[in-house]
C-alpha cells in the first residue's frame, strides 16, 4: 500500500491562515499525546444535526459524531435550546446542593434502566464514571479483584487504564493489581482458534478459568463493553453474555455493562447494548451520547449496591444543572422521536449497505455491529487476515477529502468505525455509502 500523501493532491487540502493558526498552536500548547485525526488535521467551524463544517467552509456528513457523543445531532434546537436557558438561569452548585434538574434526570433513568438500577451517581466522563463503579464494587462485596477482557478501553485514570487491554493505551507503567483479563469474544479472530458456532462459545468459559486461576477466587466485579469501542466494535456471539453472567454470580461479584458507548439506544430498540444480550447487570456506566456532547458520567446501579459506599462522597460538577438538563433533554428527544427504533431500522439498513460494500471490495475482511453502531475491519488478504492498517488509513484521509467523517480503532488500527447519529435517515446512509464507495475505489494497492 502507498501512504496517503502518494495519491492525494496537496492543494485539495489547501489551509486558510486561521486554520494553519489553530494548529500550529495546538502544536505548541497542547499536549502532542492529544491526538488529532489526518495528515493536516480538520479546523472544526461549526455543526448543524449530522453536518460539520470547517474553517474553509467546506462540508462534512458525520457519521462518527465526536466519538459516538453527538447522539441526536450537533447544535440540535431542541437540545441547545434548553441547555442556554439553564446556563442564563443556574449553572453549577455541586453535589452539596440538590436541585431539580439532578433529581429529574436520576428519576428518568431509574424509569428506563432494565431491573432494579434505581440510583445514580453523576460525573463528567466515562472514564470516572468507570472508576466509580470498581469502588463501589470494591466496597460493596469487601472483594478485590476485577476480571476485564482483552480488547477493552475504559478511559484514561488509574483504573481505568489498567482495566483496558491495548497496549497503546497502557504506557507509563499501569498498576494492574487486582485486575485480570480474560479473552474477549473477538470470532472474526478468535483468540482460542476455533470457529463459531461449532465452538460452543468457550472464550466465555475462560473468565471462569481466569477467576480460579488468576484471581483470589473471589472477585469484587467483572467489567465489560457490551460491544468493544475502541477494540473495533467488537461484537460477541448473541449468548456469551448470558454465559459469562452465571460464572460471575458464581463467584460472587457484580456484573457492570461499560455502556459508554453503547448506551442511550445506539445498538439500537433498547436503551442499553446489554438488553441486547438479554442480560440484567447489577451497574451500568455511561456517557458521551447521554446528553448530545455535554460532558457527563453516570454510575446507575441498585439501593443495596449504592449503600455499600463507604465514607464521604462528592462530586464538584457530576449532575449540574446544565450537564442535568442536556442528559434529560436528550433522553426525552430519544424517546419522543422514536429513536430507538430509528437505530434499529436504519441500522439494519446501514448494515445491508455495508455488506454490498465487502461484496465489492475484498479490502474489507469483516463487517460487524449492531444497530448505528457499525465496523468495517480492514485486512491485505482474506484468507490470512492479515491486518491492513495503511489502507485504513487512507480511506479515512480519502472519505474526509470526499466529505464524510469516521472513525478508526482496533488493536491493529485497520478497523474504520462507522457511528452516525440516531436521527440519521436512509438517505444520508446512502450519501455516506456512495462517498465511502468512491474513497475504497481511490485507495491505491
Amino acid at each position: 500500500m502507498t501512504t496517503p500523501a502518494q495519491f492525494v493532491p496537496a492543494s485539495q487540502f489547501a489551509r486558510s491562515a486561521r486554520s494553519e493558526e489553530v494548529v500550529a498552536k495546538h502544536k505548541k500548547y497542547l499536549w502532542p499525546s492529544v491526538t488529532n485525526y489526518f495528515q493536516q488535521p480538520l479546523v472544526v467551524d461549526r455543526g448543524e444535526m449530522q453536518h460539520l463544517w470547517d474553517l474553509e467552509g467546506n462540508k462534512y456528513l458525520d457519521f462518527f459524531g465526536g466519538i459516538l457523543t453527538v447522539s441526536v445531532g450537533h447544535c440540535n434546537p431542541k437540545i441547545s435550546s434548553k441547555v442556554n436557558a439553564q446556563v442564563n438561569r443556574l449553572q453549577h452548585t455541586s453535589t452539596l446542593y440538590p436541585n431539580e434538574h439532578i433529581v429529574a434526570l436520576a428519576e428518568k433513568i431509574a424509569q428506563i434502566t432494565p431491573g432494579n438500577l434505581q440510583q445514580s451517581f453523576f460525573t463528567n466522563s466515562g472514564t470516572e464514571a468507570n472508576e466509580a463503579a470498581i469502588l463501589l464494587a470494591r466496597m460493596a462485596t469487601g472483594s478485590y479483584d476485577v476480571v476485564a477482557l482483552r480488547h477493552a478501553y475504559s478511559g484514561g485514570s488509574a483504573i481505568a487504564k489498567a482495566i483496558t487491554a491495548h497496549a497503546p493505551y497502557r504506557k507509563g507503567g499501569v498498576i494492574s493489581v487486582g485486575i485480570s483479563h480474560a479473552v474477549n469474544p473477538y470470532c472474526y479472530r478468535c483468540p482460542l482458534h476455533l470457529k463459531y458456532p461449532d465452538c460452543e462459545v468457550a472464550c466465555a468459559d475462560d473468565v471462569e478459568n481466569l477467576i480460579q486461576t488468576g484471581t483470589s477466587g473471589n472477585i469484587a466485579a467483572f467489567i465489560a463493553e457490551p460491544i468493544q469501542g475502541v477494540g473495533g466494535f467488537i461484537t460477541p456471539p448473541k449468548e456469551y453474555f448470558k454465559i459469562v453472567f452465571k460464572i460471575v454470580k458464581k463467584y460472587g461479584a457484580l456484573f457492570i455493562a461499560d455502556e459508554v458507548q453503547t448506551g442511550w439506544g445506539r445498538t439500537g430498540k433498547r436503551w442499553f447494548g446489554i438488553e441486547q444480550w438479554e442480560v440484567v447487570p447489577d451497574m451500568i456506566t455511561g456517557a458521551k451520547g447521554m446528553a448530545n456532547g455535554v460532558p457527563v458520567g453516570l454510575t446507575v446501579t441498585t439501593p443495596e449496591i449504592a449503600g455499600g459506599f463507604q465514607g464521604a462522597n462528592i462530586a464538584t460538577f457530576g449532575g449540574n444543572p446544565v450537564t442535568s438538563v442536556a442528559a434529560r433533554a436528550t433522553i426525552e428527544l430519544i424517546e419522543e422521536e422514536h429513536l430507538l427504533e430509528n437505530a434499529d431500522v436504519v441500522g439494519t439498513y446501514f448494515r445491508g449497505k455495508l455488506e454490498e460494500l465487502q461484496s465489492k471490495y475484498s479490502l474489507i475482511g469483516d463487517v460487524r455491529g449492531m444497530g448505528l453502531m457499525q465496523a468495517l475491519e480492514l485486512v491485505k488478504d482474506r484468507k490470512t487476515k492479515e491486518p491492513a492498517p495503511e489502507a485504513a488509513t487512507q480511506v479515512m484521509e480519502r472519505t474526509r477529502q470526499n466529505g464524510l467523517l469516521i472513525g478508526k480503532g482496533g488493536l491493529y488500527g485497520n478497523t474504520l468505525r462507522l457511528a452516525p447519529m440516531l436521527n440519521t435517515t436512509k438517505p444520508d446512509v446512502d450519501e455516506a455509502i456512495k462517498l465511502l464507495d468512491k474513497s475504497f475505489s481511490e485507495v491505491r494497492d
